[in-house]
């Protein structure tokens, strides 16, 4: 049976200055948002100075990005330029590539877009200006734009018509367009792209309006909630906002409503994480998004309790998402006809494996997201927490050092000998047939920037650290400009001095994150705070002046965590901490004649924390004693009588998850044995 359009009533606020553009140029421009409680600095207001981000942001735009350009223009490799090209008849072909391609290739050139706001390099604009023509001329006068129809339509290939099918990926793709599109215009001032982007807005709205039932069928990895929302912020256009509120108040017209695509049921009547978790998690940072604007509590509540539902139950210790590769939701349920495939998806409560784990890298992506758009909209740092959890963990890993190779998944064991074949590769591949989270890891990391800093009323949250500089301006107009040193997050202490600041007083809040236990602050070498309470921002309130210095001590002590019991694949093992920073065992580092299962760790075991700049790029390895117990083979063995042996002790060396698989093929573990 077909479903009813919902009849819950939308009370709208807009405030008077939603009808024209804002002027801030945020990842998210809320400078407007009516209810945000933090909002967004400008994206070119924030400098990677040196250490640990500085770094990886040089690495991105010298590498990764021109690395991935290489890759996507080469039409033996990946087609995804030349599907605009021949979309755009200027040159001969077919469309090739996965139908989300094009979504692909615009995460890609958000990452150039963000590079270019901080560092103007030239050669990055003209370049985006040549791809920007094609992509303009690919589009069709209407403003649809998906490479794979308009190919099709172009050559009288089939009859093939708009939003046919669902898993052709048309919103997905035109949600990336107008994201980039945003931030390629507060990137350079230009605005042939955000031009393309309007057009294809327009007209999903116009089919929005003229038939909303297609509309909730096609809200497949809805990332067009994300960007119509960041359409309207930018250009002002109410018709975007009504856009992005009915997209949610339609989807209860699916008619193939499931599980998988958080489809089955009333968004508003939803209290877990389910499906697909990339498709689950732009869902729900979308719903963020029309939260910001519209103040719609009911969205909220339901965000909050999916959050707790993911972040208590489902979450793995990396911050990665998505424990499944196959399963079934609802999962043991007793009404046997609803239950309906799932894959890359959520599982039950604690049902986290790490063999086969899946954990996407878009997954990862997703939940940075969505945890962003949760910090604007309450303020509290346990959604920061866990945004700085996944960018120095589940995202970081997702490329090699080099910034040429790619996971897809990202298990938390690797074992050599497995009775079953995987879908995706165990190690880095120079390109994926799927290649939708390499472009997506690339534009999160070159904008990570945008994260560290945001502004509310009272003054400034710092929300990640890093040596950097903020200049920018306070609600009032008024500017501030404040410069972090810090060897972090190889180490806690963080010196912030300010260089200028309003003849007035302002708050300045320090993120305590939850990992940091006894942290201590003091102003101008005077305490003013101590034992700080963690998982929470700590405010500083006084009248700055220029040369005034504060000095953040974030204690980081190598801990031993251990998961919830009903964890069962980490039941009596220990994962390794040291500040955001999750560690790991790789093979390659242990004896010849040990086997990584067989390694274990106790309770007591004190790890010493040792910066080196001769391992995978400089790093902070810990260093302690293990014992190895002699597995042996098993054969075709299943069970087998437990044999008393002696452990020997050995050294072992621990690296950061997020640089395992740099030294060839190895085995690696997170969670070891307690013994």
């Amino acid at each position: 049976m077909a479903k009813a359009l919902s009849t819950h009533v939308l009370v709208i606020t807009v405030c008077l200055a939603g009808t024209v553009a804002g002027a801030g140029k945020g990842i998210t421009n809320t400078s407007k948002s009516p209810h945000v409680k933090l909002r967004s600095v400008d994206i070119d207001s924030v400098r990677w100075t040196d250490g640990f981000w500085a770094d990886k942001f040089k690495w991105c735009h010298e590498i990764v990005i021109p690395n991935m350009w290489r890759l996507l223009q080469d039409q033996e490799i990946s087609h995804a330029y030349d599907n605009f090209l021949v979309a755009a008849g200027l040159k001969q072909g077919r469309h090739r590539g996965p139908k989300w391609h094009d979504g692909d290739f615009y995460k890609w050139l958000e990452a150039a877009a963000f590079v270019y706001a901080t560092t103007q390099d030239e050669q990055l604009d003209r370049q985006m200006d040549r791809i920007i023509e094609v992509i303009g001329k690919a589009q069709r006068d209407d403003g649809y734009i998906h490479t794979p129809v308009i190919i099709s339509q172009r050559q009288q290939l089939s009859q093939t018509g708009e939003f046919q099918n669902r898993l052709d990926f048309e919103t997905y793709n035109m949600g990336h367009l107008m994201t980039c599109a945003c931030t390629h215009y507060r990137s350079t001032g230009k605005d042939n792209l955000l031009y393309i982007a309007k057009k294809a807005a327009d007209f999903l709205y116009k089919t929005y309006k003229n038939s909303p039932r297609n509309m909730a069928n096609n809200a497949i990895c809805p990332s067009h909630y994300m960007g119509v929302v960041e359409l309207y912020r930018t250009v002002g256009d109410l018709r975007y906002l009504e856009l992005a509120r009915g997209l949610i108040e339609i989807r209860d017209l699916a008619e193939e409503g499931t599980d998988h695509n958080q489809d089955r049921i009333p968004f508003r009547e939803q209290t877990q994480a389910v499906g697909h978790a990339v498709r689950a998690n732009y869902l729900y940072a979308g719903i963020a998004d029309v939260y910001a604007e519209t103040g719609d509590k009911s969205l909220l509540s339901v965000l909050e309790e999916i959050w707790r539902d993911v972040a208590y139950r489902k979450m793995y210790v990396t911050g990665a998402t998505g424990a499944l590769y196959d399963g079934a939701s609802p999962d043991g349920s007793k009404a046997h006809s609803s239950i309906q495939l799932v894959h890359q998806a959520y599982g039950r409560a604690y049902e986290l494996p790490n063999v086969t784990a899946y954990n996407e890298s878009c997954a990862a992506v997703g939940f940075v997201l969505w945890n962003w758009r949760m910090l604007a909209v309450t303020a509290q740092a346990r959604f920061a927490d866990l945004l700085e959890l996944a960018l120095h963990n589940g995202i970081l890993a997702t490329i090699s050092l080099d910034g040429k190779k790619f996971f897809y998944t990202n298990p938390l064991r690797k074992a050599d000998d497995l009775p079953f074949e995987l879908r995706w590769s165990r190690k880095r591949e120079p390109y994926i047939g799927c290649f939708c989270c390499p472009p997506n890891t690339v534009r999160t990391l070159a904008e990570v920037s945008a994260y560290a800093y945001s502004i509310s009323d009272e003054g400034v949250w710092i929300n990640l650290y890093g040596g950097n500089v903020l200049d920018t301006h306070l609600s009032d107009g008024t500017p501030i400009k404040l410069r972090q040193q810090t060897d972090y997050p190889w180490d806690g202490t963080i010196r912030i001095a300010v260089e200028d600041a309003p003849q007035r007083e302002i708050s300045l809040f320090l993120r305590i994150p939850g990992w940091a236990n006894g942290s201590r602050v003091t102003v101008n070498g005077k305490p003013v705070g101590h034992d700080l309470e963690s998982e929470q921002y700590f405010e500083i309130k006084r009248r700055w002046s220029a040369g005034n210095r504060i000095e953040l001590v974030l204690p980081m002590p190598v801990q031993l965590l251990e998961a919830h019991p009903l964890v069962e694949e980490a039941r009596n093992q220990a994962a390794i901490r040291r500040g955001p920073i999750v560690y790991c065992l790789e093979s390659v580092d242990l004896p010849n004649d040990v086997a990584i299962e067989d390694v274990t760790v106790s309770a007591s075991t004190k790890f010493l924390n040792q910066f080196t700049t001769e391992l995978l790029g400089g790093i902070t390895v810990l260093e302690g004693k293990a014992r190895a117990f002699a597995g042996g083979k098993w054969g075709k063995t299943l069970y087998r009588r437990i044999s008393p042996q002696e452990p020997k002790e050995i050294n072992v060396c621990l690296i950061p998850y997020y640089a395992w698989g740099n030294r060839g093929d190895s085995e690696m573990t997170v969670w070891m044995p307690l013994r």
